[in-house]
């Protein structure tokens, strides 16, 4: 099965807006709004990510300022409204990705850890830029023209050599028909062909009978 070739880096946003921990709450929100993101990195030394503010960081302010939290579990929440500055805001360790990590696995961090965003840092932790979801989402802009390309280079000429297996792309999705006598290939082409970045979608129609 061919591994991605689409990285962090060859989609992530390499200039990124970053604080200092002294940076104080009226600066961060006013640098959110002019920069139109959701979160920034704080950077300490060399640029080394310690932490995230996020919007989530700074709500408690708003939430907490004429109530107090009802429930234990709103007490961490609550402990941030009366915050001043990006130290005493930001979530640490902050969570981050590297730049040749795939694209997949920038998607499956997010999802896992409820963020929107992710800043891109070296091995020594030094920042190197932010992916966002929208920027995970720029692989689905390849056109069907390279991803046909792709897919009979690495998928359909390695799995299926000297077997004519006819498939076209349109809008991202991918439908293969031909003659196919092994059967046990139809799920490792179908589980190839979705492992290339872009692919919106496979269909399949292999000797007339139908497989998803």
């Amino acid at each position: 099965m061919p591994a991605s070739r689409y990285t962090v880096s060859d989609v992530m946003t390499h200039t990124a807006v970053a604080i200092g921990r002294e940076a104080s709450y009226k600066e961060i929100v006013r640098l959110m709004d002019e920069w139109k993101v959701s979160a920034v990195p704080v950077l300490e030394g060399e640029g080394r990510v310690v932490g995230v503010v996020s919007e989530a960081d700074l709500l408690p302010k708003e939430e907490f300022r004429r109530t107090d939290p009802a429930l234990p579990d709103q007490l961490e929440e609550a402990s941030k409204a009366g915050a001043v500055l990006a130290e005493e805001l930001m979530s640490s360790p902050a969570v981050t990705v590297h730049p040749d990590a795939p694209v997949a696995e920038a998607a499956r961090i997010m999802a896992r850890k409820h963020v929107k965003r992710l800043p891109v840092v070296n091995a020594l932790g030094t920042l190197e830029g932010v992916v966002s979801r929208s920027d995970l989402l720029k692989v689905f802009l390849r056109p069907d023209e390279e991803l046909e390309e792709e897919i009979r280079r690495s998928v359909v000429t390695e799995l299926t050599p000297g077997v004519d297996v006819d498939f076209a792309v349109q809008d991202g999705v991918v439908t293969l028909r031909g003659p196919l006598r092994d059967r046990a290939l139809v799920p490792l082409l179908a589980r190839a062909i979705r492992a290339v970045e872009g692919v919106v979608d496979v269909r399949m129609e292999l000797d007339g009978a139908v497989a998803a």
